[in-house]
Formats: C-alpha cells, structure tokens, sequence
C-alpha cells in the first residue's frame, strides 16, 4: 500500500545478522483508511500515520 497524500511506500533491503548474513526484507509503511477533510470535501484515503498527525496538528 502508498500514502495518498505523501507517496510513502514499502522500501527493501537486507536483514544483517551478527555473523554478517543478508536476508531480504521489507519496511511497511503504517498505513491507515481514514476519513479525511480535503478541500473541504470528506474523502476516504490511505493515509500515513505521520501525515494524519501532521493534518491533525495544522487542523488545530
């Protein structure tokens, strides 16, 4: 899944273990439906969690 608003989406790399071995791994975003003001308008998007906080904070 990607945020919405700010693009934000899975990222890839290596798990490194103490002996130096590379696994594959993935970073996941937190990613959340919500009901969002937009333009004045209510809209369900996919939005981060530091992008909610973010609206919420500017909202205030």
């Amino acid at each position: 899944m990607k945020c919405e608003i700010c693009g934000k989406a899975a990222s890839f790399g290596n798990n490194v273990s103490h002996s130096k071995r590379h696994t594959r791994r993935n970073w996941l975003p937190n990613i959340q439906p919500k009901m969002v003001l937009i333009n004045g308008t209510k809209k369900r998007v996919n939005i981060c969690t530091r992008c909610l906080r973010n609206q919420q904070k500017t909202a205030d």
